[in-house]
């Protein structure tokens, strides 16, 4: 067994050329894993002492962290670092039986049924937001920034129950706030993103805690009233401060990821018409504007581009997590403490496991070909094991809803030659916004 020193390490002046380079990190992590694995290998070592990384690349480790059968490593602890000041009691950020015990009663307001509702609620908000799409004089839309704004209003919606107006629009500019905050950067006491987020924060909670009575007892179809109301097959219910902490992470998690999925969706299909026609001709054949949640799966192509595009432009590029005792991988000795990650944004480019990587081809999922199933961990858009996001579901039919009504509705298209400047880290997302030549059928 080879011990931690003898870990394939990054040089130290690349590590801080990573550092001082202006968003190395966020702009090239998939080159620069990329790198790492093709001159270092699948185990390699960052930084020293509590600033200690080791990168854990392919399906076989993936599988290894993500379902954790021995339960090593903690989802907590590193997440916590990340945003545990805005965010710190989300499902995401608790371990062990705690976490176990949540999710089993959160389960409750994911199941099919209650997904089949969340969908018919979705239909108004999804129809309204995008009629009121208003490119500028040039005919031009920065599709993130429409596409940001509609995952709000539909959390408000569906989440919260709130009627879109003035009030969700508080709400959203506080919530925009929050999830500003989250991410790496300064962080000072009294001004700033970081002071602006916890404001939010503070402001969603009161927001929320004030119409918590009135939910606990409200039949509503809301997530929010499910939530004051799901129970565990014992009994067991969320406190007060339960039900607070996981409305704000789940609105959270569902904006930030389905915003980044639609707006790579878009860019994919404005510069494959092809692909953007055949989704269209699909939609406009099954005849209904407002589907179901069982009739989504018969939008073929478009399901097969949204695992596509979740495969180039996965939302979270890294899972980390940190070992909790000592463990061993790959004939090496990985001491406790150590931050491990794996990465899908380098998975799911592995040329051993994927035909022509960098191309998109959505066919590649069709039952066909099916590369997504040479390995059970090569696709991991939405993590795995005990930790796999539990409204995976919820986002692929919010994708779908979206899309469906949108091509039903307009045509898009990007200049020849132009290139999506993506920010890949913390969450994959288009530098400039994505404006796109938006014109109505």
């Amino acid at each position: 067994m080879k011990s931690l020193e003898e870990i394939p390490r990054v040089p130290p002046h690349r590590v801080l050329g990573m550092l001082l380079g202006r968003g190395a990190q966020r702009y090239e992590m998939r080159e620069l894993h990329a790198r790492q694995y093709r001159e270092l290998g699948p185990v390699v070592r960052l930084g020293r002492g509590r600033f200690l990384n080791v990168n854990l690349f392919g399906p076989d480790a993936n599988r290894f962290v993500l379902l954790d059968r021995d339960r090593i490593f903690s989802s907590r602890e590193p997440w916590m670092l990340i945003m545990g000041s805005i965010f710190p009691n989300g499902l995401l950020l608790r371990d062990g039986a705690e976490h176990r015990h949540h999710r089993k009663i959160m389960h409750e307001t994911f199941k099919r049924p209650v997904l089949r509702e969340y969908v018919e609620r979705m239909h108004g908000a999804i129809e309204q937001g995008i009629a009121e799409w208003a490119p500028d004089a040039s005919g031009r839309l920065r599709a993130f920034d429409a596409f940001k704004k509609l995952t709000l209003d539909i959390a408000a919606s569906i989440f919260v129950g709130v009627d879109l107006g003035p009030q969700a629009r508080r709400m959203n500019e506080s919530f925009e706030a929050m999830v500003a905050a989250a991410m790496p950067g300064l962080r000072l006491p009294f001004v700033g993103r970081h002071h602006r987020g916890v404001q939010g924060r503070l402001f969603m909670k009161e927001f929320l805690r004030g119409m918590l009575e009135k939910r606990r007892g409200d039949p509503g179809g809301d997530l929010f009233s499910r939530l004051c109301r799901a129970r565990s097959e014992t009994g067991e219910a969320f406190s007060d401060a339960d039900v607070l902490d996981h409305m704000i992470f789940l609105m959270m998690a569902a904006h930030d990821t389905t915003t980044s999925t639609l707006t790579s969706l878009a860019w994919e299909l404005a510069r494959h018409q092809e692909w953007q026609e055949r989704i269209r001709r699909e939609s406009l054949a099954l005849g209904d504007p407002s589907p179901d949640f069982d009739a989504l799966d018969g939008l073929v192509g478009l399901t097969r581009a949204v695992q596509e595009v979740l495969r180039l432009y996965p939302p979270l590029p890294v899972i980390p997590r940190t070992a909790q005792r000592d463990f061993c991988w790959a004939d090496y000795h990985i001491p406790k403490g150590t931050m491990v990650v794996v990465s899908p944004i380098h998975s799911h480019y592995m040329s051993e496991w994927w035909d022509d990587p960098q191309r998109f081809d959505p066919e590649r999922f069709s039952p066909e070909r099916a590369e997504h199933e040479r390995h059970t961990h090569s696709w991991i858009p939405f993590g795995g094991g005990t930790h796999m996001c539990l409204g995976k579901r919820f986002a692929e039919a919010q994708i779908r809803l979206v899309m469906h009504q949108l091509v039903r509705r307009y045509r898009w298209s990007v200049p020849d030659g132009y290139e999506m400047p993506v920010q890949q880290a913390p969450i994959s997302k288009p530098v400039d916004g994505l404006p796109i030549q938006l014109s109505r059928i």
